[in-house]
């Protein structure tokens, strides 16, 4: 399977394999998937129910699906409040970013405790206008939270984007110093590792076959099975397997590149720093450097999965490599000789209004779910592994009946119309934003289409 540099990096450092289920075992808990919601959730678990046997099942690798393949962006959620009051109300909104925020330092002091070194820098996340038309696009967010006397965010000049982030295109931007970046894949494995130190039992290289819903549920593989007293799915965009699940989500990808290392360079013109780095796009471009000089940049323009059917469809290299190359050299023309050295992609289970929802699986009370991370797990995994273990403990407690659990969700359409409308939706959306970066206005189909897109970042795109 192919999952490009990130994860070669971590082999590097990690190449052991955990053995594959074969047999029929018993367990307390069975985690299916061993990425970062699942790997957080067993770590949780284990410290809260040391006696407890859990096992994760992982169809590969630990962190090899799209936690180890994301851009290693933890951004905390004020940028998301407006979103989640129209779910769950000010009271709760606020106590849900508030946690979302602490899971940024929580990253950081455990690795420190555990040795894991994932590169981890906390130097805030720069949000910026990449064109006339996205300045002050935040501008409607910023005034609610600054309202609720929650607000992170400070302005920056145009020149002080620039400055900082080493690109003439840069128009405006704001910035918040509670995020971080982090190599996913290394991450990953760290937690791994310590989950494995705690007792937790993990067999990678067995994917699910069947869940079998009795009351003690069966996990199956091709070799093997695990009844357990609790299961969670904690699967990502493989979760859309699920019938119940599939429809909360639209399994599509995300696209980047990765350039050789050029630390010099970047430290002349000013990207020197570990800031994450976005843009107001929908279309989102979001990039960083890492710690030896490369330049790590993101876009989601690669392919939709057919009903939620991934298959091999992520194991390659990027099919759009030369657009989010392309998209890179616009921020950085100066750069244009510095050779692209990696490309991959990987598939984000991205929600209607980009936030992740919980619950029971078909209302089975041993069988529990989080799924519509919409690519922003790696912070938001750390404080969603709390609402995962209050669910598995039937806890009546503030994780258990947060405003993220069993939300009165909008759906996204049966297929085809789905798959075809993403399509849609999606190139009006390239469309549009590619005219504004010329100060140009879309048609007013284009638009139209384009306001159907599931919400990002700037609140004008919120549904």
């Amino acid at each position: 399977m192919y999952r490009g540099f990130w994860y070669a990096q971590a082999l590097d450092q990690d190449c052991h394999l955990a053995p594959s289920l074969k047999g029929n075992e018993q367990a307390d808990v069975c985690i299916i998937g061993g990425g970062f919601l699942g790997l957080w959730s067993s770590i949780r678990l284990k410290m809260a129910h040391p006696e407890w046997r859990i096992v994760i099942i992982e169809r590969d690798r630990c962190g090899s699906g799209a936690s180890g393949r994301n851009g290693g962006i933890a951004t905390n959620w004020w940028a998301k409040y407006l979103s989640v009051m129209s779910i769950c109300g000010e009271k709760e909104a606020r106590r849900i970013c508030e946690a979302a925020e602490s899971a940024i330092d929580e990253i950081g002091s455990f690795c420190a405790e555990h040795g894991i070194d994932a590169q981890y820098r906390k130097d805030g996340w720069i949000w910026t206008a990449s064109n006339q038309r996205q300045v002050d696009s935040w501008k409607v967010l910023t005034e609610s939270l600054a309202k609720h006397g929650v607000n992170p965010f400070s302005p920056l000049t145009r020149e002080e984007v620039r400055r900082r982030t080493g690109s003439a295109r840069m128009m405006g931007g704001i910035f918040d110093p509670n995020a971080a970046t982090v190599q996913p894949a290394m991450l990953a494995r760290g937690l791994r590792r310590v989950a494995l130190k705690l007792g937790v039992v993990i067999y990678e290289k067995s994917p699910l076959t069947t869940l079998e819903r009795s009351e003690k549920p069966i996990v199956h593989t091709e070799h093997g099975s695990v009844q357990a007293n609790k299961v969670v799915v904690a699967m990502n965009a493989w979760g859309a397997q699920f019938p119940e699940l599939r429809r909360m989500i639209a399994v599509m990808s995300s696209d980047m590149v990765a350039t050789a290392p050029v630390k010099e360079r970047l430290d002349q013109i000013g990207f020197s720093g570990g800031e994450c780095i976005t843009d107001s796009r929908t279309v989102l471009n979001y990039y960083r450097n890492t710690p030896d000089g490369r330049i790590v940049f993101g876009k989601p323009l690669g392919k939709f999965a057919f009903a939620g059917k991934i298959g091999d469809l992520y194991e390659r290299p990027t099919p759009a490599v030369d657009k989010v190359t392309e998209e890179m050299r616009s921020f950085y023309p100066q750069l244009s000789d510095v050779p692209i050295v990696s490309s991959w992609t990987g598939p984000i289970d991205r929600a209607m209004k980009g936030l992740p929802n919980f619950g029971q699986l078909g209302g089975h009370p041993n069988i529990v779910f989080g799924i519509g991370f919409s690519g922003n797990g790696v912070g938001t995994t750390v404080f969603a592994s709390r609402i995962i273990k209050s669910l598995v403990e039937n806890a009546n407690d503030e994780w258990s009946n947060c405003g993220l659990v069993n939300q009165k969700m909008k759906l996204f359409p049966i297929e085809p119309f789905r798959f075809i409308g993403a399509h849609l939706v999606r190139d009006a959306l390239v469309r549009k934003e590619s005219l504004e970066d010329r100060n140009l206005d879309a048609s007013a189909l284009t638009s139209k289409l384009a306001s159907l897109a599931p919400a990002g970042y700037v609140p004008a795109q919120k549904k």
